[in-house]
């Protein structure tokens, strides 16, 4: 007997506990720019539709990436990962209409804030919106991760800046790039888990092209850039003194990072929920960077 989707089961599809990567970086730009041009508080709704967009543009592409995925082969029976396809749960007609209605009203959302704010607006959604529905496209070219840094960081952070001010602010690029640092290992670590599988399914990922050792080097790199990236911008005076509360959030990194070193050619296994474990910092780093603005916003 055919099991119909339950309403739970249309909300995990869409990988909820993966917003934080975009949402977060569309309130910090909403802050940060509150913080350093208090006039654009006046656009503060502006801000809050610009965070939505970002989700729902998120919920369509990893939709639209879950559907390409099951169509290439990368996404298997017994294999580690997203497994709405291969259970049967939802057919792959669903998942793609399900996918191409999220971008649809991720659209329309993007449209009335170009009305609202400029028509430079236009081409930086365009930018996101294309990453979002062809990002399987860069992913089995080894593009994945230049892909997700630009969309995930400086995209929806410039966008937004964008929504508030009616121009780009390109301090926000060098704001987005702590936060970056962490998201692209959110999609390296489930890359360099899925080396094997992704051979066998004849597309290259960035983790495949450099190796599980050097892949390992990679994750640690970035972790650390991204609290070397908070302090210099604190010496810079780019982000207030009370960002620092960032590095309360190191020993989870560090565990990270341990899980990571872990990792074999033979063995994955240590890194099985890694993206997901990588994803949670990603929360409490971007949740801390949030409390330090809106704390200098006050004092």
């Amino acid at each position: 007997m055919e099991t119909k989707p339950t309403l739970k089961d249309w909300t995990i599809a869409v990988r909820p506990w993966s917003f934080p990567v975009s949402s977060l970086p569309a309130f910090i730009a909403m802050i940060y720019t509150m913080h350093t041009h208090p006039e654009s508080s006046a656009n503060w709704i502006l801000g809050v539709i610009a965070i939505i967009g970002a989700v729902v543009f998120h919920a369509g592409g990893n939709l639209i990436s879950d559907y390409n995925d099951y169509k290439y082969g990368v996404d298997r029976e017994g294999k580690v990962g997203t497994d709405i396809l291969t259970s049967k749960l939802f057919t792959p007609r669903q998942v793609l209409v399900y996918g191409w209605t999220f971008i649809t009203i991720g659209t329309c959302l993007g449209l009335f804030l170009v009305s609202q704010s400029g028509i430079g607006l236009l081409w930086i959604g365009l930018f996101g919106a294309i990453g979002a529905v062809f990002y399987y496209k860069f992913k089995f070219r080894a593009l994945g991760d230049l892909l997700i840094f630009l969309v995930y960081g400086p995209t929806i952070m410039l966008g937004t800046g964008y929504v508030m001010l009616g121009y780009i602010d390109w301090t926000l690029l060098f704001v987005s790039l702590p936060m970056t640092f962490i998201t692209v290992n959110v999609l390296h670590s489930n890359n360099t888990r899925d080396i094997r599988s992704d051979r066998y399914a004849e597309i290259k990922t960035y983790a495949m092209a450099i190796g599980v050792k050097a892949s390992i080097i990679h994750y640690y790199i970035l972790t650390i850039l991204s609290y070397v990236a908070i302090v210099l911008m604190v010496l810079l005076n780019i982000l207030p003194a009370t960002a620092l509360i960032t590095l309360i959030t190191i020993p989870v990194a560090v565990k990270n990072c341990k899980a990571m070193s872990q990792v074999t050619e033979d063995d994955v296994t240590p890194i099985n929920d890694l993206d997901k474990n990588t994803a949670q910092l990603q929360l409490m780093f971007s949740a801390s960077l949030s409390l330090g603005l809106i704390i200098s916003i006050f004092i």
